[in-house]
């Protein structure tokens, strides 16, 4: 057999088995999904979509603690026209309704990770009293545009599905769990 066919007859069995052949083009192989987190409270579910890419350690760290069932049974601290925020394993305890909102995993983050992005509705932060850094459980879903949020916050994700549950928490409201999808 000569070179010339021995070539094309590789070619063309390479192609009926679906092998990549030279200068042909190959497809790129579609984007991992990003991982989403399912908020199952008293009111309905939630679904939020992280965003790694923005945030890496924030969302390992939000990820850990839902893989720990942490999240299981607290209670939504904050509550406002704003945000409703959750994560405080404090909130448990209706007795420490006055201290709600200071407790965490213990577990800090310790980095700084302020996205480009806006601070819009459905959007979700994580939340801390001393710098972005002392970020540790408590994250809060915007309700609205809040531009005084933007640079501050680590900004972990977006709601994807059930705004109108997030729209009807109210404070004390139970976060019964949070699984990943």
């Amino acid at each position: 057999m000569r070179r010339g066919a021995f070539l094309l007859i590789t070619a063309l069995a390479a192609v009926a088995l679906g092998a990549p052949t030279v200068g042909s083009a190959q497809s790129k192989p579609a984007p991992a999904p990003l991982p989403t987190i399912v908020l199952d409270t008293v009111k309905g579910t939630i679904e939020i979509e992280l965003w790694p890419a923005e945030a890496p350690k924030s969302v390992e760290q939000v990820l850990s603690l839902v893989k720990r069932n942490f999240y299981r049974g607290l209670r939504f601290h904050w509550v406002n026209s704003a945000v409703a925020q959750v994560g405080d394993p404090g909130s448990r305890d209706m007795t420490k309704k006055d201290s709600w909102g200071l407790g965490g995993s213990g577990s800090k983050i310790g980095v700084e990770e302020f996205s480009k992005r806006k601070f819009v509705r459905g959007t979700v932060g994580m939340a801390h009293r001393d710098g972005a850094k002392a970020s540790d459980s408590q994250f809060f879903i915007a309700k609205q545009a809040n531009p005084n949020l933007d640079g501050k916050y680590n900004m972990i994700g977006r709601v994807t599905r059930g705004m109108e549950i997030v729209d009807k928490i109210q404070l004390a409201d139970i976060l019964k769990n949070a699984t990943l999808k």
